[in-house]
């Protein structure tokens, strides 16, 4: 039955008038930036209703292009704030108090639960603590071994494909990462790259595509939709798959710690080699104002290392190759370095030693994460109001950090585009002008907490690949996805024959 006209105006006179109540202590602040014109309700959803993933960097440039490299935008009835300056993603990053994750980060809630990414506040620093042990030099340094013997699986797998073709070498380093990520976190081989049929391995890959659809798929952004979607039931399924995987094996270790003490972590293993401290013994034996870690609590947070150490590790080793197959001369001065210090024999571990020698490597691999940083926007939200640059921002209002825009801004590296690894030179001045105008990890007290992890993982798998593979040609620029984390939408394909 249809509503009567004067039914129909008092009810969108009561939506709007809904909408302005909930809105109208924020539209003072809001005319304090530059930005798109937003509309009741609705907000500046118009702009990208209909934008894919891989529409997101060139939607944001042109935004920033116009109204500056500070410009807000409304989502729905909420204020949000876009930054690619120095100035304000200091004030913001710097902050003790401005730690909370925007709200896109809740998709990983039901895989990561109260981890150290998701937690906040007291939580947050408690947890820091507690892991921050777990990257000591020294027990980074029992990880050296996994590392080498991974990369080894890795350049053997790549074997049959070393003829000079174009390949997609994506999938190959994200089953190498996995492995790593998994043996590292939880003490345990998982053997991603030699056994296809994993549960485990299949589970992740399916979360992985089920989250990136949740970014694709605007309407499921909305928890009451996705909630009534198959993919949710998907979802549940497979991430039942990862916690009893993962709950299973905490169980064991602690089992273990009861039964032997620290001994039955760090003593000989059957074979007489010893057991590498991996990241949940660390956790194991943690406390907390006296009592030791939950189950659930480990969980999370071998979850969440798992998660950022497999996803963004993949990103930055693909775009390195890539990177030096586009650039022979710079790859040239890779292999030399790396021979220089390894020698020439292919069957030679790197030590932790030689890996710190690896400098020329780590000014490539600072190269290509300024140019393509894994984690490409970061969000904070202010649950309270804060105050920017003389200026307040209201309280449920999120602030977005460009990072990518940032590192390809002009006025603050010089010819932005170029592929220049001597940037990061330490004999030579650095263009920018602030710490914060280069930051593939983050900054400040949330930075990524396993960024020298990541370098010694990076220097050891790319250096493995360019002592046994000349990478001869790469395919096209691959076309950028920005999700939590920056994907090639397609992979990203190179060329490579086997060194003589």
């Amino acid at each position: 039955m249809d509503l009567p006209l004067e039914w129909l105006i008092a009810l969108l006179v009561g939506v709007f008038g809904i909408n302005y109540l909930l809105v109208r202590r924020n539209l003072k602040y809001g005319h304090q930036w530059p930005g798109p014109p937003a509309f009741p309700l609705i907000g500046c959803y118009y702009l990208y209703f209909n934008k894919s993933p891989e529409d997101v960097l060139a939607f944001v440039h042109g935004l920033k292009a116009k109204y500056g490299k500070l410009f807000c935008v409304w989502i729905g009835t909420r204020l949000a704030l876009f930054c690619t300056n120095t100035r304000d993603s200091e004030t913001v990053l710097s902050s003790p108090k401005l730690i909370r994750k925007s709200e896109l980060y809740k998709f990983l809630v039901p895989w990561l639960g109260n981890g150290l990414l998701l937690s906040t506040d007291q939580k947050w620093f408690n947890k820091r603590k507690i892991i921050t042990p777990a990257f000591h030099f020294k027990i980074l340094e029992q990880f050296i071994e996994v590392f080498n013997r991974q990369s080894s699986i890795l350049v053997r797998k790549l074997r049959p494909e070393a003829n000079g073709q174009l390949v997609n070498i994506y999938p190959y380093v994200t089953l190498a990462a996995l492995d790593i990520i998994c043996e590292t976190a939880m003490g345990t081989a998982i053997n991603a790259q030699t056994d296809a049929e994993s549960k485990y391995v299949k589970a992740v890959t399916e979360l992985s595509y089920l989250l990136a659809g949740r970014f694709v798929k605007v309407w499921q952004r909305s928890d009451f939709l996705f909630n009534l979607s198959p993919d949710k039931r998907r979802q549940d399924k497979v991430i039942k798959v990862l916690h009893n995987f993962t709950a299973n094996i905490i169980r064991s270790r602690r089992q273990e710690l009861i039964a032997h003490g620290e001994a039955g972590i760090i003593g000989d293993d059957s074979i007489g080699s010893k057991k590498k401290m991996a990241f949940l013994d660390v956790l194991l034996q943690a406390t907390v104002d006296g009592r030791p870690l939950t189950d659930k609590e480990i969980q999370e947070e071998v979850d969440t290392f798992t998660f950022e150490g497999h996803d963004t590790t993949t990103i930055a080793i693909s775009f390195t190759l890539l990177l030096l197959a586009r650039h022979q001369d710079v790859q040239d001065k890779v292999y030399k370095e790396i021979t220089e210090i390894m020698g020439t024999d292919l069957d030679a571990s790197a030590t932790y030693r030689n890996l710190q020698d690896m400098k020329y490597l780590e000014m490539v691999i600072k190269e290509s994460l300024r140019l393509y940083p894994p984690v490409p926007i970061i969000g904070r939200k202010f649950t309270d109001k804060t105050e920017i640059n003389g200026k307040t921002v209201p309280e449920n209002s999120n602030f977005n950090l460009g990072i990518i825009l940032m590192h390809r801004d002009p006025t603050l590296f010089e010819s932005p585009e170029k592929f220049d690894p001597e940037r990061f030179n330490p004999e030579r001045t650095m263009e920018q002008t602030s710490p914060y105008a280069y930051i593939p990890f983050s900054a400040g007290p949330r930075n990524c907490i396993g960024q020298k992890f990541a370098m010694l993982e990076l220097k050891s798998t790319l250096s493995k690949v360019i002592r046994h593979y000349r990478l001869t040609v790469a395919g096209p620029e691959p076309k950028l996805v920005v999700q939590l984390t920056l994907k090639p939408k397609d992979g990203l394909e190179i060329g490579f024959v086997p060194r003589v």
